[in-house]
């Protein structure tokens, strides 16, 4: 098994992994109750090159757990697309590569990365990281339960800064059959505020041949672009990113492909994929299961533009589909006739990437609209 960057012509986008193409470096990241089906979608039409379902808990997976096997569960359109997993146990892992293999994903990933603080007490995530040895082990045991399927693994830089042992971790993926490793450039113990230290990047190139994809606070098409053409990134997972944000991807193709970024699109723009996205959020749970969800999305697409600060009140008070759908339309009529005051979008851009989903709920953010 291999995970093999085809260079064509120097195009910086067509990769080969295992016996599958992929038309670009850009991977959305796993993310739980963001990344469903529609999420998915939607990254994939605006050119994700590799999309994953959202985590899955091995032990749920072997013991065929109902809202496990719903997490699994994808289309032919989808692919090709990634499965990751938490798990510590050898047997355990093996047995859910194997269930996890009927579903036919294309990738399979360990999740070592996790800082989240209940994982981590159940010895699952980061904390499995901190063991190089049993982490091999790990890796060995899906890649044999795999067969044709690529195994990969996600790490951070190691407990903290006196405490990293990526190099030694991505060693260990790769001799233990790991077609790739995705590497978030933090410390297990580092907050959203602090900046990823891609500096070791370097580092682990030197030490494996296989691709290194780098993850971290990829904002915007040029963090995308340095860690590509500057530092040798074989490619780049995204994951916040993305939220309401599904043009990067675009952006990023057709800058590799020597095109003019086009820029964010307006609000028209954002409108009509942000109902795109909507729709298929009704049609996948329902309008009941799929309302919080729906509320989050509007949200995170209008973030780029003025009124974001007064729409979050009115989208929290919402009760059903149609009195979005309405809010969404005044909204966009306002920001088009330049109906409110100017937020300031670099401090709510700010916020955003710190606390990604309550940003908007502090006090300083929250700002009088004039009607127009």
């Amino acid at each position: 098994m291999y995970f093999k960057w085809l260079n064509l012509n120097n195009n910086l986008n067509f990769v080969k992994l295992g016996k599958l193409e992929i038309p670009n470096r850009l991977i959305l990241a796993p993310m739980a109750e963001v990344t469903d089906a529609p999420f998915r979608k939607i990254s994939k039409k605006f050119g994700a090159g590799l999309t994953f379902t959202q985590m899955v808990s091995a032990e749920g997976v072997v013991n065929q757990n109902f809202y496990t096997s719903r997490y699994l569960s994808f289309g032919r359109d989808e692919k090709p697309i990634g499965v990751q997993i938490l798990g510590n146990e050898t047997e355990t892992l093996y047995k859910a590569v194997k269930e996890i293999k009927k579903f036919s994903p294309d990738v399979i990933d360990l999740n070592c990365g996790c800082p989240v603080p209940h994982v981590r007490a159940n010895n699952l995530g980061s904390s499995v990281s901190e063991n190089t040895k049993h982490l091999g082990e790990l890796i060995a045991a899906m890649y044999r339960a795999a067969g044709d399927t690529a195994v990969s693994v996600k790490l951070r830089l190691g407990s903290c800064y006196s405490k990293i042992n990526v190099v030694e971790n991505a060693k260990a993926a790769e001799d233990n059959g790991a077609s790739f490793v995705t590497v978030h450039f933090r410390n297990i113990s580092d907050r959203y505020d602090t900046k990823p230290d891609f500096s070791f990047l370097e580092k682990i190139k030197k030490e494996v041949s296989i691709p290194i994809i780098a993850n971290g606070s990829i904002f915007n098409p040029q963090d995308a672009i340095y860690l590509l053409k500057e530092l040798g990134a074989d490619g780049v997972m995204i994951a916040r990113g993305a939220l309401g944000n599904p043009f990067i991807f675009e952006r990023i193709n057709k800058i590799l492909n020597g095109e003019k970024d086009p820029g964010h699109p307006d609000i028209l723009t954002v409108t009509k994929v942000l109902k795109e996205h909507l729709n298929l959020l009704k049609r996948e749970f329902g309008e009941f299961r799929a309302l919080d969800r729906a509320k989050k999305l509007i949200l995170w697409y209008s973030r780029f533009f003025n009124g974001i600060s007064v729409l979050v009140t009115r989208i929290l008070r919402a009760r059903d589909f149609d009195e979005l759908l309405e809010i969404i339309e005044s909204h966009t009529i306002s920001v088009l006739n330049d109906s409110f005051i100017s937020d300031d979008i670099a401090e709510i851009q700010s916020k955003f990437e710190k606390k990604v989903l309550f940003w908007l709920l502090d006090s300083e953010l929250i700002v009088q609209s004039k009607t127009a």
